[in-house]
């Protein structure tokens, strides 16, 4: 009789009473067209590819003087879902960024333009300091910004990024580094210094 082995992924999930799941994401989310990424790092996966785990293994490798840039985003504004789509045996995720950058100047709106006509990645971090990506190497992350120039005397501006992806797992995990045009980020480092 074959072994079944549909159910060995299966695993508790506990939460111990009164540990803080802190909400939100910080001030400042990275991003790049993914034709400048040479190599993806990868979900650990069964026989049956199955993702075992939703932290990336390996780091982004992107191609010669490529750099990932940097939008800063009013946090309080700011959010990342997850919902499943799809029907089963074929349901995946759904994973949507709304990010709210205050400005709408010319840079936000040249930014604008080249965030509307690119396939891009968002690695974006948690309240508890671990890095999550927003974009597949599988599909297409669809991507929308509208800006708003406000209204009266005391309206906000605001240009709003809108990103939805596919992926396997809600927002994978990150831990590999960050090449960045200030200098590396070892997003698997939980030491702030």
């Amino acid at each position: 009789m074959p072994t079944n082995n549909c159910s060995a992924l299966q695993k508790s999930l506990s939460w111990c009473q009164g540990t803080p799941e802190l909400p939100g994401i910080k001030r400042r989310l990275y991003y790049i067209a993914k034709s400048l990424i040479a190599k993806w790092p990868t979900l650990p996966k069964d026989a049956q590819g199955r993702p075992t785990a939703a932290v990336y293994q390996g780091s982004f490798v992107l191609v010669a003087d490529a750099t990932w840039k940097y939008i800063d985003i009013l946090p309080d504004k700011s959010q990342v879902t997850s919902e499943a789509q799809g029907e089963v045996p074929s349901q995946t995720q759904l994973n949507k960024l709304t990010a709210v950058h205050p400005a709408v100047g010319e840079e936000a709106s040249a930014a604008s333009a080249y965030l509307n006509n690119n396939d891009n990645v968002f690695i974006i971090e948690d309240m508890k300091g671990k890095y999550r990506v927003i974009g597949s190497d599988m599909w297409n992350t669809k991507t929308t910004v509208a800006q708003d120039l406000g209204q009266g005397a005391t309206g906000t501006t605001s240009t709003t990024i809108n990103a939805e992806a596919t992926d396997v797992v809600p927002a994978p995990f990150y831990e590999g580094t960050i090449e960045t045009e200030d200098g590396t980020i070892d997003a698997g480092n939980d030491d702030p210094d």
